[in-house]
């Protein structure tokens, strides 16, 4: 005679966690917090969505519109010059914010005298305030700075802010200024955890610096150079603050992007409205640009 005995599915371990006792009391200490972070990170984000549906100006009264928000947006040339300049900058800032940030990190990841201060030098940019760093370029790159000395010999001379070609490279080199240096940081990161055993081994076999990092550090910063994309991609679309200090979107619209025309239409015309479908736009742009990547450099085997 056989008997049969059923045995009850294991406890996943989030299950197993909060059976406890002290696990639970610890989640209703927690549940304040993150029932504050839930509302005021998602809420303001919900109400922007909602809010792109609807006419709504200083005076408070609020219509629903529909879509009519983004049809004005589509047929809008500033639009489409500000998305057109967004779309610039982020092309020529991150790749060269993502270079840099590894040449840099290849330069002082070794243990070396001196490497410590080289690394603070080249982070010290990114906790750097912009507003006072974009008033010194601001000097740096007008006609009689520094920098129009340096490319007046190239034929480049005089000011790059007032010039409609020259003023997104400007800024550009604005932004990997004050960047590169988190990036180097977390490429840093990223290689300690690469075996010198690899590296040691492939040196002996007689592999250059070049062969080296191509077949070995490489494949290893896979998703770190996947994660820096993301950010600094995101961080390209959302590029006010230099702008706002250097250009205020000049000259002739030169330097105007979809954040800072997302500012000017929400802070400076009040239409409330039209600046949250701006940004519901500029929301899925950021995102569709992110899943991109992820199939271009994020996919792992």
């Amino acid at each position: 005679m056989t008997t049969t005995t059923s045995t009850a599915p294991p406890k996943s371990r989030v299950a197993r966690v909060l059976s406890r006792r002290e696990a639970r009391v610890a989640f209703l200490f927690v549940l304040p917090a993150f029932l504050l972070f839930i509302a005021f990170r998602f809420g303001p984000t919900i109400a922007g969505v909602a809010l792109s549906f609807f006419e709504y100006d200083i005076s408070g009264e609020m219509a629903f519109e529909g879509l009519a928000n983004f049809q004005r947006m589509v047929a809008d040339p500033l639009f489409w010059r500000a998305l057109g300049t967004t779309v610039l900058y982020t092309i020529l800032a991150v790749p060269i914010s993502l270079v840099l940030s590894t040449a840099m990190a290849l330069g002082v990841r070794r243990a070396f005298r001196g490497a410590r201060f080289f690394r603070s030098i080249f982070f010290l940019p990114v906790i750097t305030s912009l507003v006072l760093a974009g008033s010194i370029f601001v000097w740096i790159f007008s006609g009689n700075g520094p920098w129009a000395k340096l490319m007046a010999p190239l034929g480049l001379g005089g000011s790059w802010l007032g010039s409609t070609v020259l003023v997104i490279p400007a800024i550009v080199i604005v932004g990997v200024w004050s960047r590169f240096g988190y990036g180097m940081m977390i490429m840093i990161a990223a290689m300690q955890d690469i075996p010198r055993e690899l590296e040691e081994a492939a040196l002996m076999d007689g592999a250059g610096s070049w062969q080296r990092f191509r077949s070995i550090i490489l494949p290893y910063l896979k998703p770190t150079v996947f994660f820096l994309a993301v950010i600094e991609t995101t961080a390209a679309f959302q590029v006010f603050d230099v702008i706002y200090v250097m250009t205020q979107g000049g000259p002739a619209h030169a330097s105007y992007s979809l954040v800072y025309m997302l500012y000017d239409q929400g802070f400076k015309y009040f239409d409330y409205g039209y600046a949250a479908a701006i940004g519901v736009a500029l929301f899925v742009m950021t995102l569709a640009v992110a899943l991109i990547q992820r199939l271009v450099i994020g996919r792992q085997k």
